[in-house]
């Protein structure tokens, strides 16, 4: 080989080594399934910025307008040897530059929700997306578009829409989004670079970025923060409840305890204490920097190129109920799912569960669930949705023992595969697994991929077989990890659907469970979206949540599923051992379309010798 072609084959070796390792994440390497940190793509000097000028034209019949947006760059900046960044006007050196315009006007709308809501979307494209409300995990299905309690009018060049709960108005040069009260009052404003003029901290305004990488795009909305104003939300964090001076990171991930700042159940949906609220309807990644870098400005920064953003009006709870009416409502969990869940990791067989579920009852310790962990298959932590037939002598039997006594079983599992699981081959041969842009895994494992109408009627039938047994509740663990460069069976990435999994994930269990016909789902306490033992945007229409099964504030590092056994949840007829004591605190708790009120449990039941209770009072 000659030295040219050696050194050609080098260059080449270096060249895709290099394209390998150019993800970072904050400075550095990016390490598999860590948080993303989406602001760092806004300070990138390869990036070309496009920020929101003037309303290009708007009508007031339809809601649609057009933006238009200025095109800039990131210049660096010495003052007596202190170096910063200024953004700047650029000439576009686009080619053909009579393709590609060097300002381009971009689409926008507003379309009212009902009274309270409005809805605002943007575009950066010239081609807006096409996804039905319907298909997304996020909302409980087509979004309402009453426009009754809604007044349109112009001021000026401007236009303001006013409804007896508030208004917004869109300002036309600099373009803006104004948010008001029923009084007139302002609430918070869309930020615009000539906000700076009164500051020596250059706040880059409402924008976009389309990366020099791979021309992909991104949404940044700014809006103002008031002094002493007070912003709660963003979904499951360790962190104070008040999230103004804090920068969260929107991205499912297993934060493995409490001290990081990292979160399981990520939720794009705030309050604030002035009377407004916002839900962006976004799965992909997201930074919400809420002050923290400026003290006046609430940054969203979004992996995705569109924005479809609710805003809402009223106190918290008008606009938790906003939230919820788009995203879904729970029911109210049985009365026994509160009780006590006796796990350990874990119980290995069949006479440790029912030595647990004697102890318990000689002592008189009240609970309701037997939980074996990782440990019921053949190999520990190798899921294969059967019993081992060394250990468990007759796993029916034993559940149905169990149930006699008062105890539901729960069943960990996970959708991860290792390369010796005996299902390995099978997911992989019949492409049920997630996929990367060659084809082939993009893991050493195999992912389950939900968005493959064949994979879920696969695992569906392996948990049905365990619900026909009379399983009753499967925990729904892991998920967080879903493969974010990868392509999934619906044809969207791993950046759309990671934050997705979860909830696609407890819907296949909920839906089984419902399929049953003798079993209930216990749908979730709602994290806002979406959100799950990962959840950024999951849907709290389906039980998930990270903890044990009976709360999702516990501190188990996953989601579950309950699948709970309700003999008939209309006049609840309930099973529950332990009622007195796992329920001191529970008065006359709502259950049913009917609205049945079971009375205290304190005083409805008695708890027998053997430790169970007697059934509840039922009025």
């Amino acid at each position: 080989m000659s030295f040219r072609s050696f050194m050609s084959a080098v260059m080449a070796f270096g060249i895709l080594t290099a394209a390998a390792d150019t993800r970072t994440n904050a400075g550095s390497a990016y390490l598999l399934s860590q948080s993303i940190d989406v602001s760092k793509d806004f300070a990138d000097f390869t990036n070309t910025y496009f920020f929101a000028d003037s309303l290009a034209g708007f009508d007031t019949s339809t809601g649609r307008g057009t933006i238009s947006w200025k095109r800039q760059q990131l210049m660096p900046r010495q003052a007596f040897n202190a170096n910063t960044y200024l953004h700047q006007p650029l000439k576009s050196l686009d080619f053909p530059d009579t393709a590609y315009p060097q300002n381009p006007d971009l689409g926008f709308s507003i379309e009212p929700v009902n009274g309270r809501t409005l809805r605002l979307r943007i575009h950066t494209s010239p081609v807006a997306p096409a996804d039905p409300d319907s298909l997304s995990p996020m909302l409980a299905g087509p979004v309402a578009n009453d426009a009754s309690a809604w007044k349109v009018t112009r001021k000026g060049a401007d236009v303001l829409y006013t409804s007896p709960y508030g208004s917004l108005r869109i300002q036309a040069d600099p373009w803006r989004i104004i948010i008001l009260d029923s009084e007139g009052r302002e609430l918070s404003r869309t930020r615009t670079w000539s906000d700076n003029d009164s500051t020596q901290i250059k706040v880059p305004p409402f924008s976009f970025i389309k990366r020099g990488s791979d021309n992909s795009r991104s949404i940044n909305p700014v809006f103002s923060l008031t002094p002493g104003e007070r912003i709660f939300g963003f979904g499951e964090g360790p962190g104070p409840l008040d999230k103004a001076g804090q920068k969260l990171n929107l991205f499912v991930t297993d934060p493995q305890g409490p001290e990081s700042p990292d979160m399981y159940k990520p939720i794009p949906f705030f309050f604030s204490n002035l009377g407004y609220g916002m839900f962006i309807h976004t799965s992909a990644p997201l930074t919400a920097d809420v002050g923290q870098s400026y003290i006046g400005a609430n940054k969203l920064f979004m992996a995705d190129e569109d924005l479809d953003l609710f805003i809402m009006w009223g106190t918290p709870k008008e606009i938790l109920s906003e939230y919820t009416a788009l995203s879904g409502r729970p029911e109210m969990p049985p009365l026994w799912s509160f009780g006590t869940w006796m796990s350990r990791i874990s119980y290995f067989t069949e006479d440790e569960g029912r030595d647990v579920a004697a102890k318990l009852r000689s002592n008189r310790i009240p609970a309701d669930v037997i939980h074996f962990d990782t440990g019921w298959f053949d190999t520990d932590w190798q899921c294969d949705y059967e019993f081992s037939p060394e250990r468990f002598r007759n796993p029916r039997k034993m559940i149905s023992d169990l149930a006699k006594d008062g105890f539901h079983i729960c069943l960990w599992q996970l959708p991860y595969f290792v390369p010796g699981n005996k299902y390995f081959p099978e997911l992989v041969s019949k492409g049920l697994a997630v996929k990367n842009g060659r084809g082939t895994l993009p893991y050493e494992d195999a992912v389950l991929d939900f968005t493959n109408p064949e994979t879920v009627s696969w695992y569906q039938s392996k948990l049905g077989s365990l619900l026909e047994m009379g399983v009753g509740a499967i925990k729904v663990d892991f998920g967080e990890a879903a493969p974010l460069d990868a392509i999934y069976a619906n044809g969207r990435s791993g950046l759309y659907e990671h934050n997705l999994y979860p909830v696609r994930y407890n819907k296949a269990v909920a839906d089984v469970t419902r399929q049953s016909g003798i079993h209930r789902l216990l749908p979730p306490l709602r994290r806002a979206e979406i959100l799950a033992d990962a959840l950024h945007r999951a849907a709290g229409r389906y039980l998930r949540g990270q903890g044990c099964p009976c709360c999702a504030p516990c501190s188990w590092s996953s989601p579950m599923i309950r699948c709970l056994d309700v003999e008939d949840p209309i006049h609840v007829r309930l099973r529950h051992p332990c009622g007195p004591a796992a329920h001191r605190n529970i008065r006359a708790q709502r259950l049913s379309a009917r609205r049945t009120e079971v009375t205290d449990y304190q005083t409805a039941a008695a708890i027998r010798p053997d430790g169970s209770a007697s059934r509840p009072t039922v009025r």
